[in-house]
This record gives C-alpha cells, sequence and structure tokens, in this order.
C-alpha cells in the first residue's frame, strides 16, 4: 500500500516521536474495508518501534483509534480509512500528540484554544480525494488535543451515504458541532478558532500583551510577504511577519507549471519552500493572526492584532493577498455546502450525472467546466461580460464539450433552493433584462479573487475594486507603510510577480531608512 519512499519518509519522521503509541482499529470482520485499514496500520506500525499495531473485532462498523501509552486515548476518532489526502491526516494526529508538528501553534494561540467555552462534540464530514479537507481535519485534532472538552470524529462520506444523505451534504468539508452544521469549506486553524469563539464563547479573554518593536513588520506570508520580510532580514533589520498561515493562498493551489526555474511544483511543496527560506534567517512569525488595524503614530505605526496583541514597527508591509470572491446573492450563505460549492475538484464528485453551473468565464471558471464536464450530465457556464475572459485554448476545450453551455452577459441574481439544498440558479440576461431559473444541484463559484484589505481601507488609497493604490516603489498614500502583491493595484497577479513586488518593497523600505524618510527614525 505504501511505496519504498514514502516509508523511508515515515521512518525519519517517527524519529521524533518520544511515547509509544498504539493504532487500534476497531473493525467489523466483514466490512468491506477491513483489509485496506488493517494493511495500512500494519503499514504505518512497522516503520517506528513507538508505534504498535492492535486490531479489536466489533459486531459492526469501522473505527480507527490512537492510544498514547496503555491507558491514554486520542480526542480525536476516523470513521474512515485515512489513505489519499487523509493520510497525512493520520501522520499529524500521531506527531501532534507527541507535541510535535509544524502546525503546533505559540502559546497565545493555544491559551485561545483552551478558553473555548463548554464541551462538544465535533464531527466533520470529509472525502479523501478533497484537497482541502485535510487542513480543517488536523486542524479539529490539533483542537481536541489542546482542549480537553472537545472531541472530534472524522467520518468519510463515502463510507457513511446514510449519514451524508440523511443530513443532505453536498459538499466537503462539512463540521457539525451537535445538530448545527457550523461549517463548510476550506479554512485555515485561525480562522476556525475564530468562529468558534464567537459561536462558543471563551472562558477568559485573553490578556493584553506588551508591545512588540520591530524595524519591519511584514502582514502576510505568502509570496510577497516571504519575499519581502527575507529582503528585509538580509538588510539586518529586525523582523516580524504577522500573518494567518505562512504560504497564503498558494497553499490552495494544486499544480504550479510556471514558475520560472521550476517546470513543476504543487502549492503545499512552495508553501513549505518559503516557509524554510524563512527559517534560515532570524524573522519573528506570529501565524494564526488577523490583523484589525494600523495606526500611524509618532514613534512608528502601531499594528493592532486580535484579540490584544500590538507591534510597533517604523515600516510595514502590506501583503495580506486576495481571497476567492462571493457571489453575494440571496441563497449563497444558506445552500453553502448543500449545493453552493467553490471546489470543484473536492465537491465535483458529489454531483456525478446531475446538472450543475459554473458561475465565472475566466481561467478558474472554464478550468472548473471543463472538469466538471466529465463527471456531471450538464454544466452551465455563466459570465457577467459580454465576452468570456480565459484564454483561448480553454475556450476552446469547452467548445468541443457536448454538455458544456456558456451564458455571457448574464447576471447571476438569487440562489434558490427547496430548504434543504440548491434546486436552481436565477440569472438575467443583461441584454434583455429576461430573468430565468436554471434547473441544478449545485454552483460552482469560480469568479476571480478580492484584494484583503478590509482592516486599511479607512486608512489607505484603494482603487474602486478595493486594491491598495501604490507608487513604482510600492509606498503607499502613508509614509512608512508599504504594500506588494496581489493586495495592490498592479497588473497581472501572478506568483513570480509578487515575489519581485515583495522585494522591491522591502528594498524601498530599506532606503527610506537610510535617508530619513521613515517616522520614529
Amino acid at each position: 500500500m505504501l511505496d519504498e519512499k514514502i516509508k523511508e519518509q515515515l521512518k525519519s519522521v517517527f524519529l521524533l516521536l518520544e511515547k509509544e503509541y498504539t493504532l487500534v482499529a476497531q473493525v467489523a470482520t466483514n466490512h468491506s474495508s477491513r483489509g485496506e485499514l488493517v494493511e495500512l496500520l500494519q503499514e504505518v506500525a512497522n516503520c517506528s518501534p513507538q508505534i504498535n499495531y492492535e486490531e479489536q473485532v466489533v459486531e459492526q462498523g469501522l473505527l480507527l483509534r490512537i492510544r498514547k501509552g496503555e491507558k491514554e486515548w486520542s480526542p480525536f476518532t476516523f470513521r474512515a480509512v485515512p489513505t489519499g489526502h487523509e493520510f497525512s491526516s493520520l501522520v499529524m494526529a500521531l506527531l501532534n500528540m507527541d507535541g510535535k508538528g509544524k502546525n503546533i501553534p505559540d502559546a497565545l494561540f493555544i491559551q485561545r484554544i483552551r478558553n473555548l467555552k463548554g464541551k462538544h462534540k465535533v464531527k466533520s464530514y470529509i472525502s479523501l480525494s478533497c484537497t482541502n479537507c485535510p487542513e480543517v481535519v488536523q486542524a479539529f485534532n490539533l483542537i481536541a488535543i489542546l482542549n480537553p472538552n472537545i472531541s472530534h470524529e472524522i467520518i468519510d462520506g463515502a463510507l457513511h451515504q446514510e449519514e451524508v444523505e440523511a443530513l443532505s451534504l453536498q459538499g466537503v468539508p462539512s463540521v457539525f458541532i451537535g445538530e448545527e452544521l457550523v461549517h463548510a469549506g476550506k479554512a485555515s486553524l485561525s480562522l476556525l478558532v475564530e468562529r468558534l469563539e464567537k459561536r462558543l464563547g471563551q472562558t477568559a479573554a485573553v490578556e493584553t500583551q506588551p508591545v512588540k518593536k520591530y524595524d519591519v513588520v511584514v502582514i502576510g506570508a505568502g509570496p510577497a510577504g516571504a519575499s519581502a520580510a527575507i529582503y528585509s532580514a538580509r538588510k539586518g533589520l529586525q523582523v516580524a511577519v504577522i500573518a494567518d498561515r505562512v504560504g497564503g493562498q498558494v497553499k490552495d493551489t494544486v499544480g504550479i507549471e510556471n514558475f520560472i526555474s521550476k517546470t513543476y511544483t504543487t502549492g503545499k511543496e512552495l508553501a513549505d519552500a518559503l516557509q524554510a527560506h524563512l527559517s534560515t534567517y532570524p524573522i519573528a512569525t506570529f501565524e494564526h493572526r488577523f490583523v484589525q488595524s494600523i495606526e500611524p503614530q509618532q514613534e512608528g505605526h502601531l499594528i493592532h492584532v486580535q484579540p490584544n496583541e500590538t507591534f510597533l514597527a517604523t515600516a510595514v508591509i502590506i501583503a495580506t493577498g486576495a481571497g476567492w470572491r462571493k457571489l453575494n446573492v440571496p441563497g449563497e450563505t444558506v445552500y453553502s455546502g448543500r449545493g453552493i460549492a467553490y471546489c470543484p475538484h473536492c465537491d465535483g464528485p458529489f454531483y456525478k450525472d446531475m446538472e450543475v453551473a459554473v458561475v465565472g468565464g475566466g481561467n478558474s471558471g472554464l478550468e472548473a467546466a471543463i472538469d466538471l464536464s466529465g463527471i456531471c450530465k450538464r454544466v452551465t457556464v455563466v459570465e457577467f461580460m459580454e465576452e468570456l475572459k480565459a484564454d483561448k485554448v480553454l475556450q476552446d476545450a469547452a467548445a468541443k464539450r457536448d454538455n458544456i453551455e456558456i451564458r455571457t452577459y448574464a447576471q447571476v441574481s438569487e440562489v434558490v433552493g427547496d430548504g434543504e439544498k440548491v434546486t436552481a440558479l436565477r440569472v438575467k440576461d443583461r441584454a434583455t433584462n429576461q430573468v430565468s431559473d436554471v434547473p441544478l444541484a449545485a454552483v460552482f463559484v469560480q469568479i476571480g479573487l478580492l484584494a484583503n484589505t478590509a482592516p486599511f481601507k479607512q486608512l489607505l488609497q484603494t482603487t474602486v475594486g478595493g486594491e491598495i493604490q501604490i507608487d513604482e516603489k510600492c509606498r503607499t498614500n502613508i509614509p512608512g507603510i508599504y504594500a506588494a502583491g496581489d493586495v495592490t493595484a498592479i497588473p497581472y497577479k501572478q506568483i513570480i510577480i509578487a515575489m519581485g513586488e515583495g522585494a522591491k518593497a522591502a528594498l524601498a523600505a530599506y532606503e527610506d531608512r537610510i535617508v530619513g524618510r521613515l517616522v520614529g527614525e
């Protein structure tokens, strides 16, 4: 099941383990996936003397638990065979139980997790082919490890179709607390904890932290942010990075074929490379953070971070990138995870032989439509403008598919449903103003990116589309504040361009420091 390369990697990773662990399969002898689970766990156990395997026969079902030592059980269980994308979740679970793993947050963030109020059982419905599911699974596993009042159950929808149908689930990951759907789709640990704080409350507020002072603070750790931080650190400056996660939006990219000097890589690989490069310099990285505002002061710029952290720097470089746009029409939020989807790779299989729509006629939209056309009965592409924006090669490929229909100069006005799932998309023909309903089972939203500028809009000059306006050296309208990458109004949102812009912003900030243009210097 595991090839020799993966086994060698596991042997190296498991050298970190200090405690002894037992992978316990509680499975019925006649379960269709028993053989697959047993083989997987035995092969994993053979990769380390710290890991054992045990099988317990039960009357029905399949469950994987991890025992630490003789008595301590994991606060999470897998009602799944964690192969595919979820294999990394099994490996990370073992490391996290041992207090290891690159996803372990700092002490302040751990305190936020431990302050979550109440006792709760979380259920995550996932697919082994979903690229977004592992981050959510690993986040809730970690939350359960750090907070003894929270448990987590990971459920493979393919093995538990009756549950999926009873809940009318049409997207993964779908996360429940009790009977309530609390999250659907991809999300980082920081975003999930923030949502849990709002829903569950906190036993105590995080204490206000002393002001942290640096020469340069970079907000964001994608290609632009990492580049800005590295270039600043190479100048001998004290640098801090504040970010949701290192890698940013890049981490969600499946394949990258236009990063010059590397014919192919993945978003995860590039994000890991960024993190490794950052770690070679004395850069203070504060992950799992969201900046609330920047407040210019005489001695520098105060950066206010949720919940009670403050940073002070004479130079601030904003590289917060962009996030996926939403339709912002009636019904979108209501049917999120029940027909409204944002990832065709993860959620497309739910709609095999059904009719669906893709909103957006750019490259992402047509790529999604082409992928879905191999699964779905019919795909309708809805584009707001009079012409598609996608590359000609993609338009030609879509034109060859008999089950793809293109509707241009069309505006989505509402997502229609029956209270449980999506049933139609309400679309207005912009030429005639005629409104019609397109019967379908799902809507895949692919309408591009929106700059992450909400905390800065009251302070900085932005375009009508919300992008930060900068000069040729990445300066904003406020001295000492710079911006780089997809968050700005520069044309061509590309990884390689963002890296160059990050370097440019760092060099501009250093130049301004030398000539005395920065406040507090």
